[in-house]
C-alpha cells in the first residue's frame, strides 16, 4: 500500500529500530544462554553450597529479557513488512508497555540507587569468585571487560594480594602499580554519584520506544486511510 513521506520515513526508522533492537536481544539472550549451559558455570544453578543468588537472577534477567526484545522485534517486523493491522496495533500496545517498564525502572533504579548498587556489586562477587575457582576464559573476558570499563581491579585492589590481577588494567601513575580501586566500590560510587545519568539512560530508551510508538500509529493511521479510499 502506497504511503506518503512521513509514512515512509516512520517505516525506515522502525526497520532500524528492530534492526538495534534484535542485535541487543540476540546479545543478551545469547550471553544468558552461554552462562546458564555453560560447563563452568551450570554448576551453579544445580547446588546450594554456592552463595550466587544474585548470579542467577542477573543470568535470568538476561535470558527473560533477550525472549521479550526478539518477541517484540519479530511482532514489530512482521508489522511493518507486511503493514498488518492486527500486527501493528500489537506492536503498538507492547511498545507502550515497554516503555511504561523502561521509564519505571529509571525511576525506581534512581530513588533506590544504594540497593541497586549494592546489587550490581553482589553480581560482580559472583563472578570474580567463579574465576577464581574454574579460571574459564570467558567470564575472564568479562572480568577484563568490567576491569577496562570502570578502571578497577577485583575486590583488594591490592597489587601484591590481588588473585586476578592478570584481567585488571595497566595502572595509571605509581600509586596504582601499589593499590588500585577496588570494582565493588566503585560500582556502589558509580550508582550513588551517577543515578541520574542512569535514570536518564532509562528513560531515554523510553522516549526512544515512543517515538516507535508514533511512529507504529502513524503507520497504522495512513494503512487504514488507504483502505477506506481503497473501499470506495
Amino acid at each position: 500500500m502506497a504511503l506518503d513521506g512521513c509514512g515512509v520515513v516512520c517505516k525506515c526508522l522502525l526497520y532500524i529500530f528492530n534492526l538495534i533492537f534484535g542485535i541487543l536481544g540476540i546479545a543478551m539472550l545469547g550471553l544468558g544462554l552461554w552462562l546458564r549451559f555453560s560447563e563452568n558455570t551450570r554448576p551453579i544453578f544445580e547446588m546450594n553450597a554456592f552463595d550466587s543468588t544474585t548470579f542467577v537472577i542477573g543470568v535470568i534477567v538476561l535470558i527473560v529479557l533477550g525472549v521479550v526484545m526478539l518477541f517484540v522485534v519479530s511482532v514489530g517486523e512482521h508489522a511493518v513488512c507486511y503493514e498488518k493491522k492486527c500486527a501493528l496495533h500489537a506492536f503498538a500496545v507492547l511498545l507502550f508497555i515497554l516503555a511504561a517498564a523502561e521509564i519505571t525502572v529509571g525511576v525506581l533504579a534512581y530513588s533506590s540507587r544504594e540497593e541497586v548498587g549494592k546489587k550490581v556489586a553482589e553480581f560482580y562477587n559472583s563472578i570474580y569468585t567463579l574465576f577464581v575457582a574454574r579460571k574459564d576464559v570467558g567470564i575472564g573476558v568479562t572480568l577484563v571487560f568490567i576491569h577496562q570499563m570502570l578502571h578497577c581491579c577485583g575486590v583488594t585492589g591490592i597489587a601484591l594480594l590481588e588473585i586476578v590481577k592478570e584481567t585488571c588494567p595497566a595502572p595509571q601513575g605509581v600509586l596504582e602499580t601499589l593499590l588500585m580501586p577496588t570494582c565493588p566500590g566503585v560500582i556502589t560510587d558509580f550508582f550513588n554519584n551517577n543515578a541520574p545519568m542512569v535514570m536518564a539512560t532509562f528513560i531515554g530508551i523510553g522516549m526512544s520506544l515512543m517515538i516507535a510508538l508514533v511512529c507504529t500509529i502513524v503507520l497504522l493511521k495512513q494503512i487504514k486511510t488507504g483502505a477506506s479510499r481503497y473501499s470506495y
